[in-house]
């Protein structure tokens, strides 16, 4: 039974864990951006705990959050979704500071949380895949896509973040004069949402 539990997100997904948290009869230390004082999950939290950076970064800081952990007497964190949720290193931050990690393992995380270890893993395994490049700087994806469309004009491209989740960092790519553009974006994203810049693409599946 877990009894303390921070958790280690905002807005609408934290409210949710906050109150499912309660519901079981743990209590929750939400942490907040200096940007979000006064949000919804800090007011229905039962101690809500400011972070020193604002934005995105501050969630994505792994050091504060294992220190307002322990300084709370938490015996669990939660990461909902996105930011942190699917980074080893955070899951293995936690076993290290005797924290439960509520989700999949640190290894676990390490083999499917980077979409590019996972697809090399799936393809180790002879499950099919998408075609995509086995690496994603800008130059391998263009050629991947002047290749694709010189077999197929009409296709295109998904780029997706390597450590993405729930959406975000993703762009769909039609026009390889718009690539550059798209790819920049869309690490750009997933840098603020996960706090790693890295993409790989897949043909996109129309």
């Amino acid at each position: 039974m877990l009894h303390k539990i921070l958790i280690a997100n905002r807005g609408e997904v934290a409210v949710r864990l906050v109150r499912a948290a309660q519901d079981l009869g743990a209590a929750t230390v939400a942490v907040y951006s200096r940007d979000d004082a006064g949000a919804a999950h800090t007011q229905l939290a039962d101690v809500a705990v400011p972070l020193a950076a604002t934005g995105p970064a501050a969630y994505l800081d792994i050091a504060a959050l294992i220190a307002v952990a322990q300084a709370q007497g938490c015996d669990a964190v939660h990461p909902g979704y996105g930011f942190l949720s699917e980074r080893a290193d955070f899951a293995q931050a936690c076993a290290d500071a005797g924290l439960v990690f509520v989700g999949p393992t640190p290894d676990q995380l390490a083999a499917l949380g980077d979409k590019a270890r996972a697809r090399a893993l799936a393809a180790e395994l002879a499950i099919p895949l998408l075609p995509g490049p086995a690496a994603a700087t800008l130059a391998q994806l263009q050629a991947f896509f002047a290749a694709q469309r010189a077999a197929d004009p009409q296709c295109g491209l998904m780029l997706k973040a390597v450590a993405g989740g729930g959406g975000r960092g993703m762009r769909v790519v039609t026009d390889p004069a718009a690539l550059p553009e798209a790819f920049a974006r869309c690490s750009a994203e997933a840098l603020a949402a996960f706090g790693v810049g890295d993409v790989y693409a897949e043909r996109l599946l129309a």
